[in-house]
């Protein structure tokens, strides 16, 4: 079992992966003129894919939360860690969120119409959020060394 700082780096790819997945599945059907919200074949795999980035984002949120608390408690301090901290819970709440209402909208059923052209612009700006946070998590581990600089160093 992985000691609990190190749960959030290994939950953390599933999230991303997950989101910039539903941004290529989106525009992909809405090209091909599918409805994304409808319980159609495609429509079910990017709901429930939206669905998965949200629940994984919130998991992923919550062990980052320990492993700010483990680095803290071993006397780690920075501003970056505040920034991707603020960063992971906004998306973590998002992702959920939209998760939420694309669950809605698929149980009801419902078509868009000229809307449906909103989901990509929102699957876009949520990658771009994905992308920040994950480059200040990568200030934190590869710059910094938090919660990986004694493991490096074989302590």
């Amino acid at each position: 079992m992985p000691a609990i700082q190190h749960v959030h780096p290994i939950l953390v790819h599933f999230p991303i992966v997950l989101i910039y997945t539903l941004v290529i599945i989106d525009i992909a059907a809405l090209t091909g003129r599918n409805a994304v919200t409808m319980r159609s074949g495609v429509g079910t795999i990017s709901t429930f894919v939206a669905v998965a980035a949200g629940l994984f984002a919130v998991v992923t949120w919550l062990f980052g939360g320990m492993a700010l608390d483990y680095a803290e408690a071993a006397g780690f301090s920075s501003e970056i860690a505040e920034i991707h901290e603020s960063l992971g819970t906004i998306s973590a709440f998002t992702f959920l969120g939209w998760g939420v209402i694309r669950l809605a909208l698929w149980v009801r059923n419902r078509e868009l119409g000229t809307l449906r052209f909103a989901i990509p612009v929102i699957e876009v700006a949520g990658a771009a959020l994905v992308t920040a946070t994950g480059y200040y998590g990568g200030q934190l581990v590869y710059d910094l060394g938090v919660n990986v600089a004694k493991a490096a160093a074989g302590g």
